[in-house]
């Protein structure tokens, strides 16, 4: 397929048929995707009086020791750095037979559009009955339900510059990855305003302290530098033991220097009225990069063994299919886990990390969201396998600029206003995206291979 291809989504392989997959990248972004929606219900700690939520509090906010956890659930750079990986070869193969690279990434935009419109579609109408019946549990949960859509922009992002990275790797090979690396630092010292070496040892501090400005930068830069790091790996630039090991050091290391500075310990974003390592991203989340690359390369050899076991292999593909799915939802059924256990009297309102039974309330919490997401996932999935799935992508560079910047401007609506009233103008953007995003005809005939 030279002019038009599939929409595929972030879990498409590029380069390799479903025969010969490599199932360990598979198992990273799997594993990644469920620690962060785990991550997300541990965070969220449901409020009530009288039986009934009222509002909710984040861990972080009641414990701060939570922050190292972020170190472990803020596992973004990972997905980045192995979806790079994933897709290096097939970019190459793209820019080596002149196909547009602009194609694929509308393939890439309309694969993340089409489940999106059907996630905002439903929260839309969650809203109306709300706004309609008097709905209590939205308010406490309105931003919740929409503030995970920020991965989607930024993986939409950094996979549009995706031939940019290969072609660095090509030039450059890990020589571009320490050029990312000193941009992103000088990015940092410029927003501390450092003009004495003395200054260094409170760079975190003053950073996190003069705001965003142009550490902003940073939100392109930081991203890409997994993105560039996996591209090299998958080239063979480093591996092994060895490397795992030296990575896994380097990170923990810089880690420990960036807090001594001054960086929060978090690696989640600020809303919560804490400094932030993630809006914009600075220096500090470059140090869990290089622990989730060391971790990753360190467990090669034996993760890779155990997934040549049947059983393994079939359970890595059932998460696949089900991992950005599951990522798209999990938000939801933190709906109806506050009303099942507000109607069942259990204790999902444990109080703070310290006092008898909070750990036994989060629990019961994660509980009651695997009950709630199940049968939403059913009826997902259902739903996701009746649709048309070969659509194929537009090829017009005008309707991709236009339907890429209504499905980022939907996701940035629907992020800044919460469900109510975001996922109503969100939906409009996304729902305009998935039309301009796909070929008008849809081709008939033979199937599509891929790029």
């Amino acid at each position: 397929m030279h002019s038009s291809q599939r929409s595929n989504t972030p879990q498409s392989n590029d380069t390799e048929s479903q025969t010969s997959r490599d199932r360990y990248p598979d198992a990273l972004r799997a594993g990644a995707l469920l620690v962060v929606v785990f991550g997300h219900w541990i965070a969220t700690l449901p409020r009530l009086e009288d039986g009934l939520m009222t509002t909710t509090d984040h861990l972080l906010m009641v414990w701060t020791g939570a922050g190292v956890l972020t170190w472990v659930l803020q596992v973004v750079p990972l997905f980045v750095f192995v979806s790079a990986a994933v897709s290096a070869d097939g970019a190459q193969r793209r820019l080596e037979q002149g196909h547009r690279q602009l194609h694929w990434w509308a393939g890439r935009a309309l694969g993340l559009a089409r489940p999106t419109v059907t996630y905002l579609a439903v929260l839309v109408a969650f809203v109306v009955i709300a706004t309609y019946t008097g709905g209590r549990l939205l308010g406490p949960l309105n931003h919740s339900l929409t503030v995970h859509l920020w991965f989607l922009m930024m993986l939409l992002g950094v996979q549009a510059l995706l031939p940019l990275s290969v072609w660095a790797d090509n030039r450059w090979g890990l020589k571009a990855v320490a050029g990312l690396l000193l941009i992103a630092a000088a990015v940092d010292l410029l927003r501390a305003g450092i003009t004495a070496p003395g200054e260094l040892l409170e760079l975190g501090t003053r950073v996190t302290a003069n705001g965003g400005g142009i550490g902003w930068i940073n939100a392109a830069v930081v991203w890409l530098l997994p993105q560039q790091l996996g591209i090299a790996w998958k080239r063979g630039r480093f591996s092994g033991l060895g490397s795992g090991l030296a990575l896994l050091l380097l990170g923990l290391l810089w880690l420990a220097a960036a807090v001594a500075s001054g960086y929060p310990v978090a690696m989640v974003d600020g809303e919560f009225g804490v400094p932030s390592n993630l809006l914009p991203p600075t220096l500090a989340l470059v140090g869990v990069m290089w622990v989730q690359v060391g971790v990753l390369l360190t467990f090669e050899s034996p993760m890779r063994r155990l997934l040549e076991r049947r059983r393994i292999d079939r359970m890595v593909t059932i998460l696949g299919a089900l991992g950005m799915p599951l990522y798209l939802w999990h938000k939801l059924a933190e709906l109806p886990a506050a009303w099942l256990g507000e109607r069942l009297g259990l204790p999902i309102d444990a109080g703070v990390p310290g006092e008898v039974g909070f750990w036994l309330g989060r629990l019961w919490w994660i509980l009651l969201c695997i009950v709630s997401v199940a049968p939403v996932m059913v009826a997902v999935v259902t739903f996701e396998m009746s649709r048309k799935r070969d659509v194929v992508s537009a090829t017009g560079t005008p309707a991709i600029l236009v339907g890429g910047a209504a499905l980022l401007g939907g996701i940035i609506v629907s992020l800044a206003l919460g469900a109510l009233p975001g996922a109503l103008f969100g939906l409009a953007g996304v729902a305009a995206a998935s039309w301009l995003l796909r070929a008008h005809p849809q081709p008939i005939g033979e199937p599509l291979g891929r790029t």
